[in-house]
């Protein structure tokens, strides 16, 4: 470092600390969105501006950049926009543009070039933090609604279903099977009926996907029936040249219901009215 930036380096650290409420107020009227976002950067921002300046005469960054990251994560999970995040970091350049202005000293300009790219660097890493962030919410946001699309119900004593409804990938799969396999258990049901009515197309892999759910499910004792494959669906299956072997396919899940009670012991007849009378058989 040459004696010119040596000097505007020392004279930005005393200006930090000769001006800190003036940088800080402005800073926050910068840096906020509305006086409800103030009164909660204002706290952060002032133990950020502390370790800025620490950092500044030591050297050492790591405490700096633990608040900064904290400081991403938090404006993340608020729902904060990206620019908004950045700039609460650099809008600490203007504030402190703004007393070196003032200053007038040459050696404060030249001190702020070095002070402007160290910030600059600082909001990078800000920015690469609040990106990590907003990439796990998303995961664990799209993991949460696998688990809410894919319900696992019981039907009946000994019987559950699984209604799936949109596109199944393996993903999708995966969450099913683990699902289904611990209803399975916890309910000690026999017989499961995965309903695919509101799946809109079945091809090669959604295939395999249900064969190996019905199979994971055969391991832990369970029948499985697979309801819902309607006129077109079966046109489909045909044509691909899908072979389901000896797994039972329903036109509908109330078919699929009745052929599990049945398989459960259980007799059903139809009365005058179309009313169904469920019995349960003798021994």
């Amino acid at each position: 470092m040459t004696v010119h930036a040596d000097a505007g380096r020392r004279r930005i650290e005393e200006l930090l600390r000769d001006h800190e409420e003036r940088i800080l107020k402005r800073w926050l009227e910068t840096a906020s969105g509305g006086p409800a976002d103030r009164s909660d950067l204002a706290g952060r921002l002032r133990d950020v501006y502390h370790a800025l300046r620490d950092s500044l005469e030591s050297g050492d960054t790591s405490d700096l950049r633990g608040l900064l990251a904290d400081l991403s994560r938090s404006r993340a999970r608020e729902g904060h926009s990206p620019t908004a995040t950045a700039v609460a970091v650099f809008g600490v350049k203007e504030a402190v543009y703004e007393i070196v202005e003032a200053d007038g000293d040459p050696e404060a300009l030249r001190g702020f070039i070095w002070f402007a790219k160290v910030v600059d660097d600082l909001g990078l890493f800000t920015f690469e933090t609040y990106a990590a962030t907003r990439e796990k919410i998303i995961i664990d946001q799209a993991e949460q609604l696998l688990e809410l699309s894919t319900p696992v119900v019981k039907l009946w004593e000994g019987i559950v279903a699984v209604p799936l409804v949109g596109t199944l990938d393996s993903a999708r799969t995966q969450v099913v099977m683990e699902k289904l396999l611990q209803t399975l258990v916890d309910t000690g049901s026999e017989h499961a009926v995965i309903d695919i009515t509101g799946v809109p197309a079945v091809d090669t892999q959604v295939a395999q996907h249900l064969l190996k759910t019905v199979v994971a499910a055969r391991l832990m004792g369970a029948e499985c029936v697979i309801s819902g494959i309607r006129p077109q669906i079966a046109h489909t299956i045909v044509t691909l040249g899908i072979e389901f072997g000896d797994i039972v396919t329903k036109a509908s899940l109330a078919d699929a219901l009745a052929h599990a009670l049945r398989r459960s012991g259980v007799e059903i007849d139809s009365g005058r009215r179309t009313r169904i009378a469920v019995r349960a058989e003798e021994v």
